[in-house]
This record gives structure tokens, sequence and C-alpha cells, in this order.
């Protein structure tokens, strides 16, 4: 009696949770909603009119992936959907709410003579992405049965990334400049940025190199001090990442990128031999690295911001505060130049999150359009200002979920290829984000780099919806049942072949 009363409630444990899943999936699209009617009703008191159709949209688009989930992932975690949804939500709406103000960035191009289409807030682009990015996600769900596929192609995934990494840097900066770093290919109106996919091959290169090094990297050599120090032959792969590293930051004076692939090879190959030993040995190389930014001068304006940013905008960005049209933003040009973008917006996007305080003025009731890249790099300085240290603190658990429940995924599966994968996408985020929200908030440096699904760009959304579709499938793989023995299905037979 005792075991077959305990059996029901096994089978309830291990029974998938779709509808919790489709209810906060629901939850997640009143948010959405709920913030494109706010921002109508902040600015003219009324329901906007494009409220009705994004959400339309952007519904059937979750209830495609919804179905798909389902059908082809059924023991899929039921968190990493909904909180993929929200965050592109969220980052629709601000998206619209910028589209409809007026965008500095939009005045200083039309002052340059140029075509402000592709550089300034739009919703419509917005979403046209989101649904491309979700037919990806849908594909992957659907065709990516068992994700060790890919360890049989890692050489030429691993080469095909770091090609498409590389290949900006190359390019005229007619074709891949923007802000002085090369990592963009433009052809006409389309525009894309490989270092976004490329991160999606080389996470699917180093699991498999790892899976196969494993052992060896996990030799321990010298010891000097409280280190483990490795064997001189197995620190090849380290040195020769930190060199492929250095050069993209020099082709491509892209920072932010360096620090990217750095960073996930280091914990990939942590989470592979469990030695603290290789995340010291890349601490002290990307220390090391810091020896080039006198030679690039990007790079080293870079941290000069960063170091003293009240002195940049005291040269000449100050007054971009005090600029509404297109006469004034002429005049300043003339002076300043380029120098408008680079050096006066790390203190507006200051003065945003300091102008939000902990409530925020309201969605659609600040001003976040007067930071340059509001809708982009400085998105989160937009929900600082509007939403508050609440909202933006929000958004941060957020991304703490799907890393935790990324990495809850990885300790679940038994394929060891499977397990790197989801911790080095997962590690991905984290970085990214780490990365990214430091910059604006001067803890480290600014980069390029963007802020997952809340920021306008085609690349990225694409890329990081493709993302959430692999750690959905491994979660699938690792939390599926077990096939059932024989033996528990009834009695055994006896059969006479006589």
């Amino acid at each position: 009696m005792t075991s077959a009363a305990a059996e029901p409630d096994v089978q309830i444990a291990t029974r998938p949770r779709r509808s919790a899943q489709l209810a906060m999936l629901i939850f997640a699209m009143v948010i959405t909603i709920a913030g494109f009617a706010q921002v109508g009703l902040a600015r003219d008191g009324t329901l906007p009119t494009g409220m009705y159709g994004y959400g339309a949209g952007l519904a059937v688009l979750v209830a495609i992936s919804y179905v798909l989930i389902m059908r082809f992932a059924p023991y899929a975690d039921p968190l990493l959907l909904p909180l993929a949804v929200f965050l592109n939500g969220i980052g629709l709406a601000m998206i619209y709410r910028l589209d409809l103000g007026t965008s500095r960035d939009v005045l200083l191009a039309r002052a340059q003579g140029k075509n402000p289409s592709g550089i300034w807030a739009s919703a419509p682009n917005q979403l046209m992405w989101t649904a491309l990015s979700i037919a990806a996600f849908a594909g992957t769900i659907v065709l990516l049965r068992d994700i060790k596929f890919l360890q049989r192609y890692m050489y030429t995934i691993g080469a095909a990334g770091l090609f498409f990494l590389a290949l900006p840097g190359f390019l005229p900066s007619s074709i891949s400049g923007s802000l002085g770093a090369k990592i963009w290919i433009r052809l006409g109106p389309f525009s894309i940025q490989p270092s976004e996919f490329s991160k999606l091959a080389l996470v699917a290169f180093f699991a498999g190199y790892l899976v196969n090094k494993r052992q060896a990297l996990s030799i321990v050599g010298k010891k000097i001090g409280p280190l483990n120090l490795p064997r001189g032959r197995d620190l090849g792969p380290i040195l020769v990442i930190w060199a492929l590293c250095l050069g993209v930051l020099a082709l491509e004076n892209d920072f932010g990128t360096a620090i990217l692939f750095f960073g996930l090879f280091v914990s990939m190959l942590y989470i592979a031999t469990e030695r603290f030993m290789w995340v010291a040995i890349g601490g002290l190389l990307l220390a090391g690295a810091s020896a080039l930014t006198p030679f690039i001068p990007h790079v080293q304006q870079r941290i000069n911001i960063w170091l003293d940013p009240k002195s940049y905008f005291d040269g000449g960005c100050q007054i971009a505060g005090q600029l509404h049209n297109q006469t004034d933003y002429t005049h300043c040009l003339a002076q300043h130049g380029q120098y408008i973008a680079d050096s006066g917006q790390l203190m507006r996007g200051l003065f945003s999150l300091g102008q939000g305080g902990v409530l925020g003025t309201g969605l659609g009731q600040g001003e976040p359009w007067r930071t340059p890249y509001s809708f982009s790099d400085f998105i989160f300085t937009s929900f600082g200002e509007e939403l508050g240290l609440t909202g933006a603190m929000v958004i941060l658990l957020v991304y703490a979920l799907i890393v935790q429940r990324g990495m809850k995924a990885a300790l679940a599966t038994k394929d060891n290829f499977s397990k790197l994968f989801a911790g080095g996408v997962s590690f991905v985020f984290a970085l990214q984000v780490f990365v990214i929200v430091g910059g604006v908030t001067k803890l480290i440096p600014l980069t390029g780099l963007t802020t997952p699904f809340l920021a306008q760009g085609g690349s990225s959304l694409l890329a990081n919806w493709i993302l959430i579709a692999i750690l959905i499938r491994i979660s699938d793989t690792a939390r599926r049942p077990a096939p059932q023995p024989i033996q528990d299905e009834g009695m055994t037979q006896v059969v006479s072949t006589r």
C-alpha cells in the first residue's frame, strides 16, 4: 500500500508544468501591453493606436512558440520562454516610447547630412526583427533535436565563428565602422553584427574542444604558493585565445567583444576542469592586455572617459542637454564633431539614472532621449530613468533567473558536451549584462555591446533567441524521464516455445 500510494507523487513531480508556463506568458504579455498603454496615456492622454497591432503581433508569435514547445520540447524548463518574452516585450515598449520622442541621435545624424534611418528608435523594425527571431527560435526547437549533433562539426563551426568575428576588421570603415569601432557589415539598407553569431559558434567549439581535452587541462604542473599551475604545454589554448582577442581588439577597436570571448573561454575552461588556476591565469592575461590600450586611440579614449567623465563632458558636451533643434546641433557639431556622441553619453546616462530615483518618472514621462543611443547602448539608463531603481533591479533579476535556469540545465544534463554548452551560453548572458550595465553605470569602461532582448538591433535579438532555444532544448533533454523499465509495466510472462 505504501509504494502504491507514493507512485502518483513521482509521476506528478516529473510532469511538465505547461499550465504554469502559459500563465507566466500571459503575465509577460499583460506587462508589455500595459507598457504601451502607459506610454500613450502619459504622452497624449489616450491609448496609442499602435498598441493593438504590436500587442496582437507579439501575442501570435508567443502563442506559436508555446505550441511548438509543447509539441517538440514538452519537458523543457517552463521559465525560460516567459523570461525572454518579458524582456523582449518591455524592450519593444521602450523602443516604441523612444520612437515617439525626439531622438538626439536623429538630430545629430541630420546635422551631419546623413540619412537617420537605421540609427534611431524604430518600433516597427524591432517588431519585424522580433518576428524573425522567434521564427529562428522555432526552427531551432524543431530541427535541433539533439545538441550533441554540433560536436561532430566543432572545428568547422569554430573556424566559421572566427572568420565572421574577424571579418569586419578587414573591411573598409565605410562598410564596418561605427563610432570608432569596426563591428558591422553594411550592404545598402541591410546591416548585421557578425560577432553576435560568432559567440554561438565559439560556444559550440569551446564545448567540443574542452570535452576532448579536459583531462589533460586538469593536470597540475608546478605549485607556486597557493596556486597550482598547469603544465607548460597545456597553456597553449588559453594563450591562443588571448592572442586572438588581442587581434580583435587591434583590428576592430572593440573592447567589449574581446572581453566577452576571452571571459567566455576562461569560464568554460573553469567549468570543464574545476581548476581555479585557469581563472587566475586568465585574469593576469587580461591585465596584461591593458598594455595595448595606449596604442588604440578609441579604446584609450573610452578608458579616459571612464576615469574622468566630467572633464570630457565639460569640454563641450554639457550644452548637449540644452539642444533641442537641428540648428543647435549643427553649431555644436561644427565645434566638437563626434565628440558629442562619444564623450557626453556616459554623463547623460548617469544623469538619467539619477533623475529616475527609486521609482522613476513613469513610463513616457521622462526624457531618456537626451542620452545618445538611448534605444541601444544606453537603453538600460532609459529604463532606469522612467522605471527607477526598482524597475532596473527587476530587469537585472530577470537576467539572473535566465542565467540560473541555464546553469540548472547544465547541472541536470549528463552529457558533458551539453553541460559545457549550457554553462557557456548562461555565462554569455551573465557577462554581457555585466559589461553593459557596468559600462553605463561607470563601474567599468564603456563598451559597445548590446543589452540582450532589450536593445534595438536585429543581430543581437536573433542570436539571443537562438541561444534561448538551445537552452530550452538542453533542459528538455535533461528533464525528460528515463525510459520505464519493462519490469514496471506488469508481471513478466514465461512463454514456452515447445
